[in-house]
């Protein structure tokens, strides 16, 4: 095993139907197939891609030592009609709030994108992958 971070552990426990209590580390979360007690599995690799890059382009912001206020991020997945109904396109769209100079953003989406975010980088690359991003001074 490559040194550097430690191996990635979750633990899974079948409640009924297609339900699922889930642990990771100290965290919790239900998978639930319906998407009603917590996110499907599709659902929470969605929160997990966009997650990553949101981690990635505030830490990238802040280190670049822009005046960032607030991020929020949106992703939009579209999956094949036949299974396994994997993601096809992705589009994560960036809501950036503070005096933030607009090439800063798009530098942090795109190291994010090309070179840190291990969760893009685990999935297949034949996704269709596109990302935006708007500024605004005001929250």
């Amino acid at each position: 095993m490559a040194e550097g971070k430690p191996p990635v552990e979750v633990e899974l426990t079948w409640e009924g139907a297609l339900r699922f209590r889930g642990r990771a580390g100290r965290a919790a979360v239900v998978v639930d197939s319906e998407g009603s007690a917590g996110p499907s599995p599709v659902q929470a690799l969605a929160l997990a891609l966009a997650g990553c890059m949101s981690v990635d382009v505030v830490h990238i912001l802040e280190r670049g030592r822009q005046p960032l206020r607030g991020l929020r991020a949106r992703l939009r997945g579209e999956r094949a009609p036949e299974d396994p109904h994997r993601l096809v396109r992705v589009d994560l769209r960036f809501d950036v709030t503070g005096e933030v100079a607009p090439d800063k953003v798009e530098r942090a989406i795109a190291l994010s994108r090309e070179k840190y975010c291990s969760v893009w980088h685990s999935l297949r690359q034949d996704i269709e992958f596109t990302t935006s991003f708007e500024v605004s001074a005001a929250e």
